[in-house]
């Protein structure tokens, strides 16, 4: 593993902020705005790095460490943005048992990130998930919408250049 960031610099656009600041003031004042406002900002940007929370909090009149604490709380919300390609390697028991984490580990290493990461190319990102329910085809792995089962670690290269083509 490189020890680079691989961190993305965020770049919003003028649209998204556009839409951000509406969403601030239709919310504004009202009890409770902050998690509506969070999903939604999500919604816009893909997740929620530090300079939409401080717009957020400014916007809402609350402090930064409460939207960052809510959205360090709660699993539904990113710190980093996603690729175009989300990576979930299933770290449930029957994948767990049959060798999930060296699936998982060959995805780290062939893309150099860690897992909650995306590359700097942005084309991938990597989750652990629980099950995906496809038990019966231990280890699995999905890349978005796509399943792979039965995996050894060997499997990964192969199918990652599908992606990157």
């Amino acid at each position: 593993m490189s020890s680079q960031t691989t961190a993305a610099v965020f770049q919003g656009t003028a649209e998204q902020k556009k839409a951000l600041l509406a969403l601030i003031e239709e919310y504004k004042g009202q009890a409770g705005a902050v998690m509506p406002v969070l999903q939604k900002a999500q919604d816009i940007y893909g997740y929620l790095p530090i300079e939409v929370q401080n717009e957020i909090a400014e916007g809402l009149g609350v402090s930064l460490a409460e939207i960052y604490g809510v959205v360090t709380f709660y699993s539904q919300f990113s710190l980093n943005p996603k690729g175009k390609y989300v990576i979930g390697v299933c770290m449930g028991t029957a994948c767990y048992v049959k060798n999930a984490q060296a699936v998982l580990d060959r995805c780290k290493t062939e893309l150099n990130i860690e897992v909650g990461e995306c590359t700097p190319d942005g084309l991938f990102s990597i989750q652990d998930t629980r099950c995906l329910g496809c038990c019966g085809l231990a280890p699995v792995m999905m890349i978005n919408d796509d399943v792979y089962g039965r995996l050894v670690p060997d499997d990964i290269p192969g199918i990652l250049a599908k992606y990157k083509r």
